[in-house]
């Protein structure tokens, strides 16, 4: 092994300089959700790694988009070739206009302008295989469209002088990547999760370890551990990580503790995630005794078979002058059959080949599919990210995936119809035939989203031809507008559009793309919800053949979800944390929605916990998240309510249950701490840091001492309780200036005042000046010491009238305060000048020294704080890919089930797994001429406007006697009514029904009623049945 090549961890000069921003560190503003996924050390290691690309259609140029929006210190491109009018299939940086011009020389500009930091250019060379040691240069090769004999050249190469090695190819919707990272490779991270950690309860004489009651350890056999903080057994403390275990959820065990001596309380422990060394083979080896893994579980049998399959048509091209089988050509298929066949009998283990997936093979060889070069461009970038960082386990060795099941069922292909017509969709008519390509053109489609997802959604679609035709359109909607970090994924966007809308920008990008598309999208910025029901109201809906999510909110997706249910849309859903994606098909009438499963709900912390009693940092920065909104946020909201609703004090406030809280806030803000000049926001700050981080542990000390026990004798600090020790405010520490600097300049910002560049040396000044008075404990506060416990503050009295009335007093009176008010901070948590990530970094981590839990930085905080969504554009690209797999088949109309795939995939594993959809519920109930079968999610009755007699009339005919009508609130009609009540109801039609007892008009825009029943059936047993929808207007 060479020295220059696996030496990739460099001087810290040389290792992060290609990533730097101008203070010299990765520029995390770019960067920032794709190092929540890598991290910082492999996003260095990264950044020192040269990365050579061959081979410059489709599925080369995704993986050199998706490598350059990750960070490299250089990519080049190799590929001499004169571009085609076919390589538009799926080359979405080539223009009609670069057809002739060599590949990878149009290609170079385009692919620099989506990271300023990764320089690209193009390797000057006509033959790669005549000099091999001009490859010495780079880390990685990535081969791609290369025949198989320069491949076996170049990679022996590579494996003999420690060069990484990825190839990958597509053939219509076949496609497979191979790896050779080399011998003893070191994987650093195999999963890319995070260490878990927890409290000890107990360690017995055997070496069980027990975490504590009601956490899990969420630890697997084999994984390693440390210890610290341990009484009775220290010599635990900060050891060599040691290999444990797993007894149960709760326990697991280290082996052999003798000599450490007793356990006697405390402890924590820590998971360590230890490397892995793989070794890898080269390729020629590989080819005779592959490594391959599974891509699907349905196909166990098709990996050996493609892997004959793909040699065969590497075989077949140099048979026939580089040359790979005609479309749909017979006599070609039957070749490349036959030399599968003798590969097959040459080979050590049997394979069976199914003539057909051969036949296919041969038929499609020439197809090139944008949504399949999505997939492995996604996958085979992850793996070269994987070779330099050593972040996430690689693919050993191979991986093969088709999707056959796109194929239309209700469409003829044919060598005809399949030929190519010198267009740029050849690549797709080589697969799918004209017919087919017409269809596709002919689709209107909805994307809700233009952010990571939605623009590989539109890029994809672009290629494809979606909506080009005559009938065709697309529509998409985005209320977002373009920020920095959107930069390093959502690659249609480009510095100078930051701060325009994310879906005006996509639409202009992809119409570059495909001109055909001009015309054809309407690009919206309205957000898809109940408020904007008369933009996206039932013409609308009912124009479209199907919907497409590319969404990052749960509610939004599950809104349009419903959406889709109630008009009986198709809806391709996706979504993506990090290295994980997942791709969800919803057919009408077929399978279960969006909404018909539930994530977990996301983890929240007692609030005892939070007050009193942290024991992680996620603890903290959710403390530091609640002061934050306690300071600047809610206050100013407060005052200005106070200033502008007509008589506040004596109607909204004493409806609120908190009078004395809140009259105390006002008080503060507009008398007794209302400031001036910044000077006095730095002694506000300065006093906000000495009660909480001084004197509210004093006063939580002073309830519960640290020798103090409880009720059955445990000491009162043990398990989760850390006992706290107050600070003592040092201006030189940085942790406490910061503190104080963000809250004086937020604080300031309440009341617009303009620290005008306060210098430290100011603040210094300022805090030298203030006297600090001592804190004595006050007897008379109670403090919750248990979140089973009631809260001994919750049933306080609110204070008497003549308290409040002698605050309310001191108030300036609205009138006086005309054309003031103050300005609440909006948490933004991307903006690194506007102080606020700073603060709850600062907050958080002075609690952190209060408790002594290990701080976090401001990266961190900023991920817990901000809930931010992990992203990398590999994750992305691989899910549109399949995504748009399934969108073929919605295109064909097929409606067996069994076709279909929902599809979930971890890159870092890597694990991929797909499912078919569930089905929808049904249920039934017995009519006047036996049982009927009811779709519970889908099936609804519709009726027109006629009187509710009529309408119960109808059920009845239908073998269902209604019981109870509702719509919304209002109750329509009940079996138990009186006569007299009935009378008047039973004769008006529904919808006068509905405005004379909700006592509302229906709006015009509205064209339906939902109307809810109880029903019996022929049984006389109350049955499920579905909603009714009263249409009013077509």
């Amino acid at each position: 092994m060479t020295d220059n090549k696996m030496q990739i961890d460099g001087g810290p000069a040389a290792a992060a300089e290609q990533l730097k921003g101008e203070n010299g560190e990765i520029d995390e503003s770019l960067y920032s959700r794709q190092l929540y996924v890598l991290g910082h050390e492999a996003m260095k290691r990264m950044s020192s790694s040269n990365v050579l690309i061959v081979g410059l259609r489709g599925l080369g140029v995704e993986i050199a988009k998706n490598v350059a929006l990750a960070g490299v210190k250089s990519l080049t491109l190799y590929d001499p070739r004169p571009a085609t009018i076919a390589d538009l299939s799926s080359q979405f940086f080539l223009h009609p206009s670069d057809v002739g011009l060599p590949r990878a020389k149009a290609t170079a500009p385009r692919v620099s302008e989506l990271n300023p930091y990764v320089p690209v250019t193009v390797h000057p060379s006509d033959n790669l295989s005549s000099d091999l040691s001009q490859l010495g240069q780079y880390q990685v090769v990535v081969l791609t469209d290369t025949p198989l004999k320069d491949q076996l050249a170049i990679s022996d190469y590579c494996h003999q002088h420690g060069i990484f090695v990825v190839i990958t190819d597509t053939f219509g919707l076949f496609g497979t990547v191979f790896t050779d990272f080399g011998k003893n490779f070191t994987c650093g991270d195999p999963n890319g999760e995070n260490p878990s950690s927890g409290i000890v309860a107990g360690i017995d004489s055997e070496g069980l370890v027990s975490a504590l009651d009601e956490t899990r350890h969420g630890l697997e056999d084999g994984d390693f551990v440390t210890f610290s903080e341990i009484e009775g057994m220290e010599g635990l403390n900060d050891t060599a990580p040691k290999k444990i275990t797993v007894k149960g959820p709760y326990t697991f065990s280290i082996g052999d503790v003798s000599g450490l001596g007793q356990y006697k309380r405390g402890g924590l422990y820590t998971q360590v995630k230890m490397p892995k060394i793989i070794d890898f083979e080269p390729l020629r080896t590989q080819l005779k005794k592959p490594e391959l893994m599974m891509s699907d579980f349905a196909k166990f049998d098709r990996p050996q078979q493609l892997h004959l399959g793909f040699q065969a048509l590497h075989a077949f091209a140099e048979e026939h002058e580089a040359e790979l089988p005609r479309p749909h050509n017979a006599t070609d298929a039957a070749e490349v059959l036959k030399i599968a066949q003798a590969l097959a009998s040459e080979g050590e283990e049997k394979v069976d080949l199914d003539e057909k997936v051969i036949t296919e093979l041969s038929y499609q060889a020439r197809g090139d599919l944008s949504p399949m070069a999505a997939f492995f461009g996604g996958l085979a970038a992850q793996e070269v990210l994987k070779s330099v960082s050593g972040k996430f386990h690689p693919i050993k060795q191979w991986l093969y995936f088709d999707s056959l099941e796109s194929l239309p069922a209700t469409i003829k292909r044919s060598e005809e119809l399949c030929k190519p017509l010198g267009t740029r969709y050849d690549g797709q008519l080589a697969v799918f035939g004209k017919d087919f390509q017409d269809k596709i053109a002919n689709m209107k489609q909805f994307l809700v989203g233009a952010g990571a997802i939605g623009c590989e959604m539109l890029k994809n679609w672009a290629m494809i031809g979606l909506g080009t035709g005559p009938e065709g359109s697309i529509t998409i909607t985005d209320m977002d507008q373009i920020e920095r970090s959107n930069l390093n994924r959502q690659f249609l966007f480009r510095p100078n559009d930051v701060g325009q809308l994310k879906s005006e920008c996509a639409t202009k990008a992809v119409q570059a793309m495909n001109p055909e598309l001009k015309g054809k999208i309407v690009s919206l910025k309205d957000r898809v919800g109940p408020d904007t029901e008369h933009v996206f109201d039932e013409e609308f809906w009912g124009r479209l053949d199907a919907v497409t999510n590319a969404l990052d909110n749960v509610d939004a997706r599950t809104y349009v979800d419903r959406r889709c249910v109630f008009f009986r849309k198709p809806l391709l859903d996706s979504g993506t944390l990090g290295t994980k994606a997942n791709s969800q098909v919803v057919l009408p009438m077929i399978t279960e929605s969006y909404s018909s499963s539930q994530d977990p709900p996301e983890q929240s912390f007692p609030m005892c916990t939070l007050r009193s009693f942290p024991n992680r940092i996620e603890h903290t920065i959710a403390w530091a998240k609640d002061l934050f909104h306690t300071y600047f946020v809610g206050p100013p909201e407060v005052v200005n309510l106070y200033l502008t609703q007509p008589n506040y004090l004596g109607t909204a406030l004493k409806q609120s249950g908190n009078e004395k809280q809140t009259l105390e806030t006002l008080r503060d803000f507009l008398v007794t701490e209302k400031p001036l000049t910044f000077d006095d926001c730095i002694v506000w700050a300065r006093d906000q840091f000495e009660k909480q981080y001084n004197n509210a542990i004093q006063q939580l000390l002073y309830n519960f001492p640290k020798e103090s026990k409880t009720s059955s004798g445990q000491p009162f600090w043990s398990g989760p309780k850390r006992a706290p020790d107050p600070l003592k405010f040092d201006p030189s520490n940085f942790t406490h200036f910061a503190f104080v600097e963000a809250a004086a300049r937020l604080h300031a910002f309440n009341y617009s005042i303009n620290p005008k560049e306060a210098s430290k040396e100011q603040f210094l000044k300022v805090l030298d000046n203030m006297i600090i008075p001592d804190f004595k404990p006050d007897p008379g506060v109670k403090i919750q010491a248990d979140d089973k416990e009631p809260d001994p503050n919750a049933s306080q009295p609110a204070g008497d009238n003549d308290e409040l009335q002698r605050i309310a007093d001191t108030l300036p009176p609205p009138k006086s305060l005309a054309g003031f008010k103050l300005e609440p901070v909006e948490f933004e948590k991307d903006d690194d000048t506007n102080f606020h990530i700073d603060f709850i970094t600062a907050a958080s981590n002075l609690r952190a020294e209060n408790y002594k839990i290990a701080t976090a930085d401001r990266h961190k905080t900023k991920f817990i704080a901000g809930k931010i969504i992990p992203a990398i554009a590999t994750t992305t690209a691989l899910v549109t890919g399949l995504v748009v797999l399934e969108l073929f088949k919605l295109i064909d109309g097929k409606t067996d089930i069994e076709q279909y795939k929902n599809g979930f995939v971890n890159l870092a594993l890597p694990f991929f797994g797909f499912s078919e959809p569930i089905a929808s519920p049904k249920g039934k109930y017995i009519g006047r001429n036996g049982e009927i079968t009811i779709d519970k999610l889908w099936d609804r009755f519709e009726v027109t406007n006629v009187t509710l007699q009529e309408f119960l009339d109808d059920f009845d005919r239908k073998g269902l006697n209604i019981t109870m009508v509702s719509s919304g609130v209002s109750l329509l009609y009940a079996s138990f009514y009186p006569p007299s009540k009935l009378r008047d109801r039973l004769p008006l039609k529904l919808s006068a029904l509905v405005e004379t007892i909700s006592k509302k008009k229906i709006p015009d825009h509205q064209k339906n009623v939902i109307f809810e029943i109880t029903a019996e059936d022929q049984s006389e047993e109350d049955v499920e049945v579905p909603y009714v929808m009263l249409k009013l207007r077509e």
